[in-house]
């Protein structure tokens, strides 16, 4: 049975969750090692293109967008069993666990640090959803989830229309595609409220950088990896398996 928008759960979420749901809000502030320039400043000359502060920044956001979202993902097929609700963590395991290894090959590529722990902000949205049951839980996360994702998409499009760096483009678009996805099986579920979901997205509180800002991994800590399960490997979504790019010819002499 499908929540009533003007159910407990609801105002559970306008409430204290409010104050929590800026996820991926401020993207210059979510690189390992935050920007002392411009985000329009050349870090590295690569076979691929020059990378940019933006450029490494969207890398470590994508990478700690997944590192929320699949343990979320997770919580949601271990706690809830309607068809909708099971939809959506499937998606969230696939569409993370391909973007994860699209991730940790641009990183190795382009030497980019990624995070093993997504940021204390991020942390605290699967604890609120954790804290959560039955269909306060369901609602809860979604809501954090459709909040989350409806706010990244303005810096997918404007690192897709920036960005001279051939494999961070190519992750643009598949992140667009994930992302657009698992909006989709979000909002098939019935649970979103999008007058509540667009008051959130548009009116974030500002939160303290140390807040959004994932840890660093300790020194020689292997790479964490999101794997996809083996029953949903065949699972299709919108979101294209690329190459991640060839070497990116040079200019014109002259």
């Amino acid at each position: 049975m499908r929540i009533s928008r003007s159910t407990a759960g609801t105002a559970f979420v306008s409430g204290a969750l409010i104050l929590t749901l800026t996820a991926l809000a401020y993207p210059s502030m979510l690189g390992v090692e935050n920007a002392a320039s411009g985000q329009d400043r050349i870090i590295a000359n690569t076979q691929w293109g020059p990378l940019t502060e933006a450029d490494r920044d969207f890398v470590v956001r994508v990478r700690a967008a997944g590192l929320w979202e699949y343990p979320l993902g997770q919580l949601i097929m271990e706690r809830s069993s309607s068809k909708e609700m099971r939809e959506v963590a499937e998606h969230l395991l696939v569409g993370h666990g391909r973007l994860d290894a699209g991730c940790r090959k641009v990183s190795t590529d382009l030497g980019i640090t990624l995070p093993n722990e997504p940021s204390p902000q991020q942390q605290q949205f699967v604890a609120t959803a954790e804290g959560s049951t039955g269909k306060e839980f369901e609602s809860t996360a979604v809501t954090i989830m459709r909040v989350a994702h409806g706010g990244i998409f303005p810096t997918i499009a404007k690192i897709r229309a920036t960005t001279r760096n051939s494999l961070v483009r190519e992750l643009a678009d598949t992140t667009n595609d994930t992302v657009l996805d698992h909006i989709t099986v979000l909002e098939k579920t019935g649970l979103i409220n999008q007058e509540q979901v667009s008051f959130q997205i548009t009116a974030p509180p500002k939160l303290p950088q140390e807040q959004t800002t994932p840890p660093p991994p300790q020194q020689g800590a292997p790479v964490r990896v999101l794997p996809i399960p083996e029953d949903l490997k065949d699972l299709q979504t919108v979101a294209p398996n690329p190459s991640y790019g060839q070497p990116q010819p040079s200019p014109p002499a002259g």
